[in-house]
Parts: C-alpha cells; structure tokens; sequence
C-alpha cells in the first residue's frame, strides 16, 4: 500500500488529507466515535467506500457524511486519487 497521509489544520478545521497514489490502494476499515467522526470530500479521482452490508463509488467533488459507528474502508478506483476528512 502507498496510501500517502497529512494531517489539515485550518483555524478551527482540523482533519487528514489521504492521497492514494495507485488504484487498488486502502485506506482500511475502520469505526468513529462522537470525537472523531469526520464528513469525506473526494478531491480528485475516484474512490469506493464500503462497509458492513454498502458499497458506492464516488467521484471527485462528492461529498460524504458518515455516521458515528458506522465502518467504513476506502479504495481508489484510480491513480492519484485523493480525499480529504474534516472532523465534525
């Protein structure tokens, strides 16, 4: 995997960029609780998320909120995809 990491810090936003430099590459599952539950916009590419039970596919500019305790996994559909989580 050579999913790439940066933490953002903006003011009073704070969160993590995720470049994902090869289609194929995880960010692996995982679960948020009430202090770290983040909204995810897809900066460019394409990327699936999925979890217990869903899949969908997203494409640059989309936006997504999860709910607190939901799992959830990403996976770039195309090179030198990229999302951006703000925590909540």
């Amino acid at each position: 995997m050579s999913l790439q990491t940066k933490p953002l810090s903006a003011g009073k936003i704070a969160g993590v960029v995720y470049t994902f430099p090869k289609a194929g590459d995880v960010l692996p599952m995982h679960t948020h609780t009430e202090g770290d539950a983040h909204i995810t916009i897809v900066a460019r590419g394409k990327i699936k998320a999925h979890g217990n039970g869903w899949e969908t596919e997203y494409s640059a500019g989309a936006v997504i909120d999860f709910p607190v305790n939901q799992s959830h996994e990403f996976v770039a559909l195309e090179d030198n995809s990229r999302i951006v989580n703000i925590i909540k």
